[in-house]
């Protein structure tokens, strides 16, 4: 990465073309708008209808609060694991997943980097701690994949460690599992322009600044670091007990109604509407690896 001390430009290999990108730099670069919403061969040319988003929206959150009646009624324990690129739209999706079930019987959990104390602990251990009691929704904004992908990317655990996470995770999960917990795995994936425009515009809006991290300012020239991992991890973990959901995630609003149905369409609970959940669109949908390059 080259890098001007006065800017943060940053020298990028895109598709073998070297690129100046500069997020300080208020206007967005050509190359990067004309391209980002088709980035990572999207399959459609625009942005769904606001109206048709939101009255679908309402439908599928209906159908959420059903979830949350049948769980208080049989103690069904559910856990939905989001992760992603940066910049994906997972806190968006938790938002439109949650933002009308009950807070007592739905809550996010979000962990900072580990204590001193936790970093001794056995790895999984401090995300144990938050699983669901019965009749619990509990939606993760990342979690124990971090040493999948961020921590080995960016040196944060040792070579060792990181193997050993891989070996471990489908054994752990398939203890999850078997005790009648119902776990989703989403990742959420976008082009790489349409990552660049998400940080740019994050840079620009007073409102979602906080949302640029310093991470996410060293992690720009390592999109091939992080599509490694990113395919190891698909290919280790997606099992047969905690298969891996893939949501391509260029517009929002698709991923965000097409996550729920699949949240809705796999679970058996009381009332429910299969003409108000609809049909999940497989081009936006799908299973494991192999569904993204």
């Amino acid at each position: 990465m080259a890098e001007n001390a006065e800017s943060r430009a940053v020298e990028l290999d895109i598709d073998g073309k070297k690129r100046i990108f500069d997020i300080d730099e208020p206007n967005l670069p050509d190359w990067i708008d004309k391209k980002a919403f088709g980035s990572d061969d999207y399959p459609y040319e625009k942005k769904l209808d606001d109206d048709e988003y939101e009255e679908t929206l309402e439908q599928l959150q209906i159908e959420l609060v059903k979830v949350q009646f049948w769980q208080q009624k049989t103690g069904k324990r559910i856990m939905a694991v989001f992760e992603g690129r940066d910049a994906a739209g997972k806190g968006g999706a938790i938002h439109a997943t949650m933002s009308n079930m009950n807070p007592r019987s739905a809550r996010i959990v979000a962990l900072t980097k580990p204590t001193e104390t936790e970093r001794g602990q056995w790895y999984f251990q401090r995300y144990v701690a938050t699983f669901p009691t019965a009749g619990e929704f509990v939606l993760f904004d990342r979690s124990w994949y971090n040493r999948a992908g961020v921590e080995p990317v960016m040196g944060f655990c040792t070579p060792e460690q990181y193997e050993k996470f891989l070996k471990a995770t489908p054994r752990f999960e398939k203890m999850i599992v078997s005790d009648d917990i119902q776990l989703f795995k989403f990742w959420l994936n976008i082009g790489r322009e349409m990552q660049l425009k998400r940080f740019h515009d994050r840079r620009h809006d007073p409102l979602k600044v906080w949302k640029l991290s310093p991470m996410d300012i060293a992690a720009l020239n390592k999109w091939d670091d992080y599509t490694e991992k990113r395919d190891r991890m698909l290919k280790e973990t997606h099992t047969d007990q905690a298969p891996w959901t893939v949501v391509r995630g260029n517009d929002k609003r698709r991923a965000r109604l097409n996550l729920i149905r699949h949240i809705l369409t796999t679970l058996d609970y009381e009332g429910k509407d299969e003409k108000a959940i609809g049909e999940i669109d497989k081009k936006i949908v799908g299973a494991g690896p192999g569904f993204v390059k």
